[in-house]
């Protein structure tokens, strides 16, 4: 039996219904019953809420281990999906417990209840810093903690350390790391604020490059590696390497609005987060710009995914295949 955790989100939903299409029995980790709701869109929207129904919930939280072991019962297979996305500093603390020890709970309960095998969803915001005259990053490139990372970054990193301390331990493990994430079903959050912030006449842009990737992709990549014999291997998944630019730019073309036409220059950018700062302790509000996602903004380094390619005869989508799709519904 498999288990899904961070299954009410975007990854976790989808993944779920190729599990079911493929017969397999699931069981979901949830912590509110609104979420399920929008798990039960996302199967409408492939036609399938008739597999709907055959999911097994359970309650319980990557942080509460007495609702894990509860989980865990029965289980073989593990795909951890859970995770806290946040740029804002003044999330560190959480970010640390649900990413980094909420990832060894996980890690610790597979080991406890001889879990065959453990598919990890990271991030390419854990993969490590190119040198000055690399432009590319790979998955051996070296992490470097003297650089400037987001506490999102070096919680992924954590929680990538607990997997590999797992697999030290005898733990069966793949890690993903996906780029962002395009699909349906999750409204205002994740890749969507890219899509709302065109929509609303964003005006600016900057010269950074963005690694992009379809849920689907993602998805039937995690599903080939668990049953692959891939082992202590981790895998960057990203289906096209793109400029801001360009991106913003196809998002409004498809939604027939307005492209942005401003180049925010570093020093805009500078100026914007500090001003955000100042603006989110007036306000107490979420930070909307922060040092680190400034700077990752004008990052002109791409991605390369042909471990992937190769493990698997893997092929992407390109955004024309599935961007247009999600963009139409925006419509």
């Amino acid at each position: 039996m498999i288990l899904v955790t961070g299954a009410t989100g975007l990854v976790g939903s989808h993944l779920l219904v190729q599990l079911l299409q493929e017969n397999e029995e699931v069981k979901a980790l949830f912590r509110s019953e609104k979420q399920i709701e929008k798990v039960k869109n996302v199967f409408a929207f492939y036609n399938q809420t008739a597999l709907f129904d055959k999911i097994q919930w359970v309650k319980g939280d990557i942080t509460d281990i007495p609702s894990l072991e509860i989980a865990f019962v029965n289980i073989t297979h593990v795909y951890h999906c859970a995770a806290l996305i946040s740029f804002d500093p003044s999330d560190e603390d959480e970010l640390r417990k649900i990413n980094i020890e909420g990832t060894a709970n996980i890690v610790n309960c597979c080991i406890d209840f001889g879990v065959k095998k453990l598919c990890h969803v990271s991030s390419i915001a854990a993969l490590g810093n190119p040198k000055e005259y690399e432009t590319t990053i790979t998955e051996e490139t070296e992490w470097n903690p003297e650089e400037l990372h987001s506490d999102y970054a070096i919680t992924k990193y954590g929680a990538e350390m607990e997997v590999w301390r797992g697999h030290q331990e005898g733990l069966e493990v793949v890690i993903v790391n996906p780029g962002v994430i395009f699909g349906y079903g999750f409204p205002k959050k994740g890749s969507d604020v890219i899509i709302q912030s065109v929509k609303k006449g964003l005006s600016f842009y900057t010269k950074g490059n963005i690694g992009i990737v379809s849920v689907d992709d993602v998805v039937k990549s995690m599903m080939q590696l668990m049953k692959s014999d891939s082992n202590g291997e981790r895998y960057t998944l990203v289906g096209e390497n793109i400029s801001t630019k360009d991106l913003l730019d196809f998002i409004a073309e498809e939604l027939k609005l307005k492209k942005p036409t401003i180049e925010a220059s570093k020093w805009m950018t500078s100026f914007a987060w500090r001003m955000d700062w100042l603006i989110s302790k007036l306000l107490n509000r979420k930070r909307k710009l922060t040092r680190s996602t400034a700077n990752a903004s004008h990052t002109a380094t791409t991605f390369d995914t042909s471990k992937i390619e190769g493990a698997l005869n893997f092929t992407f989508q390109k955004k024309e295949s599935y961007l247009k799709a999600i963009l139409q519904m925006n419509q």
